[in-house]
């Protein structure tokens, strides 16, 4: 049963972040130069990178500014709040869900229509919550809940009319409807709101406080803009038109946080749910189940996605080339990223604005490009220090 954490382990959490030597930073030039080539290539004005194990920060930086103003803020890594995008379906929706079967609240294989009778019919009722986890539940892609949505109600009633568009179970189609599903699952399973269970679940217990939902405009000048408008930059409102008809509130996206808040998330999965002492944030046999590719789910695990088996030459990835099968990991819309890898006992983490006014041609493409450059980096570069130290890890 999981155990709550006291105030010793927010301390520990806080010391395992501690910024390495400013000597290591020559062993990471060509993290550093990867992401540099990013901003001169015009994909995105800022970005930061954190990169370590389950015990320690090996790097971490941030790099060009907020937007491409010359006197724009420089991005910090323990500061600057970011608009995660999808990481949300995996730092917030996942991990909650996770934490409810943990505690036996929660059984995947019941079907959603249990817990929301208005999706049903038509074949719904033949979805289950591991369905929408693994993304084979059937329903399309995308759909415009906002639209002509003038409330958050509106938006939701829009949901329970999207048809399905396969057979439940037979094959996976990445989707944000199954992350919005689920977050409206988990509140009447519990009672409570949104937010104020992931907050409980997940940034509470591993002392991520720079994460949250809909933040304050108090917070905004800390916050790097994912978009703008004729007014200028807008900083604090999620780049997903769902998300803001939903008040900011989602599933699928809408979460703020930094990269060292981050790092404390990565290193909780690489810890197996340990966070020291006597205290878990989850049972190691619960966050295997959420590990584990379904017989139907392609490289989908439950909300994580993992490496294809085989990609062509010349193909980027946002996991690079060299990502042992065991790595997972989750990429945003916004320019976010980040991945896990066990087997090396190692995490990447790479926060972007590629939303906010991308000056490169076709600035989707050109994020999987620096993506697939940065993790190759990492690795090499991580090797490389393994090396110079004779760490046994690698």
């Amino acid at each position: 049963m999981t155990q709550a954490p006291g105030r010793a382990l927010l301390v520990a959490l806080a010391v395992l972040l501690a910024v390495p030597p400013a000597t290591h930073a020559r062993q990471y030039a060509d993290v550093a130069a990867a992401v540099q080539a990013g901003i001169r290539q015009g994909v995105f004005p800022g970005a930061v990178v954190v990169i370590g194990r389950r015990d320690t920060v090996l790097y971490a930086r941030g790099f060009g500014r907020f937007t491409w103003a010359a006197n724009a803020t420089v991005p910090s890594v323990d500061s600057t709040l970011w608009d995660l995008a999808s990481i949300t379906k995996v730092v917030a929706t996942a991990s909650t869900v996770m934490r409810l079967v943990d505690r036996g609240q929660l059984d995947l294989d019941a079907p959603v229509s249990r817990f929301l009778p208005r999706f049903a019919g038509d074949g719904r009722e033949r979805v289950t919550l591991r369905m929408l986890l693994d993304h084979t539940s059937g329903l399309p892609a995308f759909a415009p809940l906002y639209r002509d949505a003038e409330t958050r109600e509106a938006a939701i009633t829009r949901l329970w009319d999207v048809p399905l568009r396969r057979e439940p179970g037979r094959s996976p189609d990445y989707s944000d409807l199954n992350a919005i599903l689920l977050a409206l699952a988990m509140e009447v399973i519990t009672g409570q709101p949104f937010d104020e269970l992931v907050r409980q679940e997940v940034f509470e217990p591993l002392g991520m406080t720079e994460t949250l939902f809909a933040p304050p405009a108090s917070l905004r000048r800390r916050i790097a803009p994912s978009m703008r408008d004729a007014q200028g930059p807008i900083a604090g409102r999620p780049s997903d038109p769902n998300a803001l008809a939903l008040g900011g509130i989602a599933g699928h996206a809408g979460v703020f946080g930094t990269a060292a808040d981050l790092a404390r998330f990565a290193q909780a999965w690489l810890r197996q749910g340990h966070l020291g002492g006597e205290v878990r944030w989850v049972s190691a046999s619960t966050m295997r189940q959420f590990l584990v590719r379904g017989p139907q789910g392609g490289t989908r695990l439950l909300g994580w996605d993992s490496p294809r088996d085989f990609v062509p030459r010349n193909t980027t990835t946002s996991f690079g080339s060299l990502a042992s099968a065991m790595t997972y990991g989750h990429t945003g819309w916004s320019g976010t990223s980040m991945w896990i890898d066990p087997e090396a006992d190692l995490f990447m983490i790479l926060l972007t604005n590629r939303s906010y006014e991308p000056r490169a041609r076709n600035s989707l493409v050109a994020i999987r490009d620096v993506r697939h450059a940065v993790s190759n980096a990492v690795r090499t570069s991580v090797l490389a220090q393994c090396r110079l130290v004779a760490d046994v890890r690698c």
